[in-house]
């Protein structure tokens, strides 16, 4: 079977951890990735072997920092089957005029809003409907790492309702620009835009999202209550989470106290960049009292969702019908043990 080819339209945080996993793929080609200006991670694509794609206004520029680019973006879109869009948020609706203008399928992130495709996209929850489509959204770190476990959750015992505490990162950690440097930082327009995000997905769930801005670039720690619709113990939760899909069990009594000993972790487990692709619960953090479930999760937000856009590459060129299949395939090709 020919390899599907794929190219990745920005090359920041989320792009170039896209182009890795794609090209660790034996059923795709990476075909090229872009940038808009010539900064060091235009040089690091290019020192990894990736094809470089620019803006035709800005071939010269490029030129001039000795950097050699291989075409335009237009380019790239007459050579590839599938786009992942990486670029910022809030710029998707003049890219997706683009990529349909080209006849290409494209995957965006969840930084744009669901109306931008119609569809979004989580491999656990709802992979078959991305199924041939022509556009999707992989939702954000933070609505993935609530569908991995609450989705499992309701399938087996059906949720009532979901209350949910967003503890974030203020930054990423090369971002020198953003977040509260000393303080704690309240979302204070609430609900947060990430119960309806979850909701896009799982539309019947009833689910309450806040969200607190933190003074770190690690990770983020979600604090999750939810009311079952029967009585069930921690046990029953703890066998339901071992068997889903990139969700980690750890215990605090083995020294994985805090986001940094699950980064220290992923060094140990030898990650490319250190990413812990799977959302991480602590086993001795989740708690049932009756029909109320307790835990705590962390979200590696540079890494859980590119296991995702894998998968929805997957789905939306019907390389692999079966959901479950297509997560071993990606899961293998990145180094993902369940």
């Amino acid at each position: 079977m020919a390899k599907i080819r794929v190219g990745v339209n920005g090359f920041g945080t989320i792009g170039k951890r896209v182009a890795t996993a794609v090209a660790a793929q034996d059923d795709m080609e990476l075909v090229g990735v872009t940038k808009t200006r010539p900064s060091f991670e235009a040089k690091s694509a290019i020192e990894k072997g990736y094809g470089l794609y620019v803006p035709a206004d800005n071939v010269q520029a490029f030129k001039d920092a000795g950097i050699e680019v291989k075409g335009t973006i237009d380019d790239l879109l007459k050579s590839v089957d599938i786009i992942v869009d990486c670029t910022p948020g809030n710029v998707g609706e003049e890219y997706r005029a683009k990529y349909q203008a080209a006849g290409v399928k494209a995957i965006f992130q969840g930084g744009e809003d669901h109306a931008l495709t119609g569809i979004s996209f989580n491999s656990t929850a709802n992979y078959s409907e991305s199924w041939g489509a022509q556009l999707s959204r992989v939702v954000s770190c933070n609505t993935t790492g609530l569908l991995r476990t609450l989705n499992p959750l309701d399938k087996k015992y059906k949720i009532k309702n979901a209350f949910v505490t967003i503890v974030r990162r203020a930054a990423d950690p090369g971002d020198a620009k953003n977040g509260p440097i000393n303080g704690l930082e309240p979302s204070v327009k609430l609900p947060t835009h990430h119960g309806p995000d979850v909701q896009s997905i799982m539309p019947w769930l009833n689910i309450n999202t806040m969200a607190v801005k933190a003074s770190t670039t690690l990770m983020h720690v979600h604090t999750v209550v939810v009311q079952l619709d029967q009585e069930i113990t921690t046990q029953d939760v703890l066998d339901v989470f071992k068997s889903a899909p990139r969700v980690r069990l750890v215990k605090s009594k083995d020294g994985i106290k805090s986001t940094a000993n699950i980064m220290e972790l992923a060094r140990e487990l030898g990650r490319d960049r250190s990413d812990m692709y799977e959302i991480v619960v602590w086993e001795d953090g989740v708690k049932v009292v009756g029909n109320t479930l307790y835990y705590y999760q962390a979200v590696h937000q540079e890494s859980d969702v590119i296991p995702e856009n894998i998968d929805c590459i997957r789905s939306m060129c019907k390389m692999e019908q079966d959901a479950a299949a297509s997560q071993a395939k990606t899961n293998k090709a990145m180094g993902i043990s369940q």
